[in-house]
């Protein structure tokens, strides 16, 4: 009887060239496909066996089911109009680099379990922070998403302000701050924000506070925190600053929206997230520190077993991970087959994209804009009530056609149209657009 190993063996290279070959055709039709799944809870669940198989089983099975069963139960982000959330995008050197990362299936223990794991990761954390205009010499790391990133920087912040236990920040800040708060001990004071959904700093009570989280890009309504003016409360108090920008951070590869980044540079930790809108596979969520030890001060725990002659501290001394993952790999591919120029590229198409389905908003007299766009995120609604609204929502998702999120704000339901993906061509917005209007009068 074969193993596993000898079946996988036997078969790898014309498996993989069938596993090539589906991810091609996937990528060229998946505009062909319902953005949004069409199955019942559980439904995958009781199309597939209730155990796994006695005897191996070739892989073209594996990639039939996938096709016949699987793929009907996913929700294409890798679709040109999905535009809900943030609009996101795996690129083809991003795929690839996911491949050769599993490859090699390294296992960033330590320094020495991966030199090249880390010190890519050193090198692309670099390039990036120099990309998006941040001040040399930081720390950089990736970590898996803005939570986990999120939730290192706070527990830094604890630890740097022994007996503060409190974070402040907008009362649109993600919720990633309200879950680290939870795993933390600590107690999160929401801030009123103004008209224009950003935080007010005359409103910023910082008694008992270890940190301050402002945002440049909410998740609602992308706005962008004052972070200058909160950088000198921060200052002036002791505390912590930190801002996530894990979705227009990436934004910052075109010097005109380096607007947003300004008092970034007094932040004593940032995350951005390229596999937001930099092309990059999920899971690459970039987070720097000028204050690197805190963070050590706060994870670092290396038992007998662990320990190492090298005269080198590894990056599993500065966050919650100890077995990291070679991330760096595929965000080394994307800046390097994309470059400077292409990333810019794709950022200001997106951003033009969003502008053009805003002014169609504007000057139709049956629906309303809802929030200023400083980037690629639309917010708008119909004329007509919050039940309207989310009947409406329901109807255009349910359609296939398109898939859009909704918000609140202002205490009002509202609709957010995202533009972000690569393969998103002014036609598919144009029919988002068209869609929305087919199916308002319906509702």
């Amino acid at each position: 009887m074969a193993s596993c190993e000898e079946v996988s063996h036997v078969g790898f290279h014309e498996d993989g060239l069938a596993a090539l070959a589906w991810v091609e055709r996937y990528l060229e039709s998946v505009r062909e496909r319902p953005v949004l799944a069409r199955v019942k809870p559980g439904g995958l669940r009781a199309a597939l066996p209730a155990r796994a198989p006695e005897q191996a089983e070739p892989f073209a099975d594996l990639l039939r089911d996938l096709e016949e069963l699987v793929l009907p139960a996913v929700t294409h982000w890798q679709h040109p109009r999905f535009f809900a959330y943030f609009a996101t995008t795996g690129s083809e050197p991003g795929i690839l680099a996911e491949l050769l990362t599993a490859a090699l299936n390294n296992v960033g223990i330590l320094w020495r379990t991966s030199p090249a794991l880390q010190e890519l990761e050193e090198v692309t954390t670099a390039w990036l922070a120099d990309l998006l205009g941040l001040p040399q010499g930081w720390h950089g790391q990736l970590e898996q998403g803005a939570s986990i990133a999120t939730l290192a920087a706070l527990a830094a912040a604890r630890e740097a302000r022994p007996g503060h236990r409190v974070v402040a920040c907008s009362e649109h800040a993600h919720s990633s701050v309200d879950k680290a708060c939870r795993l933390l001990g600590l107690e999160v004071r929401k801030t009123p924000a103004d008209g224009r959904f950003r935080l007010r700093p005359d409103a910023l009570d910082l008694d008992g506070c270890c940190a301050v989280v402002a945002t440049v890009g909410t998740t609602s309504s992308t706005s962008v925190d004052p972070v200058p003016a909160v950088a000198d409360a921060c200052a002036e108090k002791g505390v912590w600053l930190h801002v996530d920008a894990a979705y227009a951070g990436s934004a910052m590869v075109c010097p005109e929206f380096r607007w947003a980044f300004d008092g970034v540079e007094r932040a004593d930790s940032l995350v951005v997230n390229p596999h937001k809108w930099l092309s990059t596979p999920q899971g690459c969520s970039a987070l720097w520190t000028r204050r690197p030890d805190e963070l050590r001060a706060a994870f670092s725990l290396v038992p007998e077993y662990l320990r190492a002659p090298d005269a080198v501290v590894s990056h599993s001394e500065y966050g919650p991970e100890l077995g990291r993952t070679f991330r760096a790999l595929k965000l080394w591919a994307v800046l390097r087959c994309c470059g400077r120029a292409g990333l810019q590229a794709r950022i200001r198409e997106s951003v033009r994209q969003a502008a053009l389905f805003e002014q169609w908003v504007r000057d139709d007299p049956g629906w309303e804009l809802c929030a200023p766009r400083p980037f690629s995120v639309v917010c708008f609604r119909r004329n007509g009530s919050d039940a309207a609204n989310e009947a409406l929502l329901g109807r255009v998702n349910a359609t296939g056609k398109i898939f859009i999120s909704h918000t609140r704000l202002a205490g009002r339901y509202v609709l957010r149209l995202a533009a972000g993906n690569a393969r998103t061509t002014e036609a598919d917005v144009r029919q988002a657009w068209d869609v929305l209007r087919e199916a308002a009068p319906r509702v």
